[in-house]
């Protein structure tokens, strides 16, 4: 009989340590540690939330741009690149258009020749630059996620080896190692535990998502930036600029 009555009140002792109560009553170290979890899960989820969306207007605009700029090439090209303002290859068009016009305003060459060698290394140096300043741009709070990630882990872990000290501490206290003496400390051990990999875990697989979409956006650059120059090679400056001077006019 004393035996099931002690039984009893350890399950009655157990079933009161529901989630928020062990979280409550954990000690203060281990409460800092899942606080700053929470906090780290939160603003990973929201550069999450961030990083998707930029990333998808980045690419619905990309493919835009460059259907656009397939179909009517330069023709079309600056109409759209206003108008995609989200791609990076806009901004790529739009550096280069800006050259051109610093070129129109050059005398002493025919214009409706094709641009020199001189022009074409201004134009790629400062394609060259935008196009790296728009890939900084599109990285950015990847390196927060990739910390939350790998930092997160070992925050939890930190959190465990405190609950675990705890446990120890209550059974050396009592001179017990029942459920009821070990089981707070092992509790709050194992939440700690499970709030760093509720942290790491999510943000772990969006920076190896995103890193993979931007590896594709920055081959697209590239492309882009050749097919550009290629087809500037060909074309005066005058050629080039005409579209979006019936444009603005």
């Amino acid at each position: 009989m004393g035996l099931i009555l002690a039984g009893t009140d350890m399950g009655g002792r157990l079933a009161s340590l529901d989630l928020f109560d062990l979280v409550w009553q954990a000690s203060g170290v281990v409460q800092l540690v899942m606080l700053l979890l929470v906090v780290a899960s939160i603003m990973s989820w929201a550069a999450i939330a961030f990083k998707w969306r930029e990333l998808s207007g980045a690419e619905q605009d990309s493919e835009g741009f460059l259907d656009t700029y397939h179909e009517g090439g330069l023709a079309r090209a600056y109409d759209a690149a206003r108008q995609l303002e989200r791609s990076p290859l806009s901004a790529v068009y739009l550096t280069a258009h800006s050259e051109l016009q610093k070129f129109s305003r050059y005398a002493g060459r025919n214009e409706e020749e094709g641009l020199d060698d001189d022009q074409l290394h201004r134009i790629h140096h400062q394609i060259a630059w935008v196009s790296a300043q728009e890939e900084l741009r599109l990285e950015s709070r990847l390196s927060f996620l990739a910390t939350v990630g790998s930092a997160s882990p070992f925050v939890g872990l930190f959190g465990t080896v405190i609950g675990i000290i705890n446990a120890f501490t209550g059974i050396g206290a009592t001179g017990s190692a029942s459920l009821a003496v070990v089981a707070p400390g092992i509790a709050e051990a194992l939440i700690a535990t499970a709030i760093g990999l509720f942290a790491a875990i999510p943000a772990t697989i969006f920076y190896n998502l995103f890193v993979a979409r931007l590896r594709e956006l920055h081959a697209a650059i590239q492309l882009f930036e050749d097919e550009l120059l290629a087809d500037l090679k060909r074309t005066g400056v005058e050629a080039a600029l005409a579209p979006a001077r019936a444009a603005e006019g």
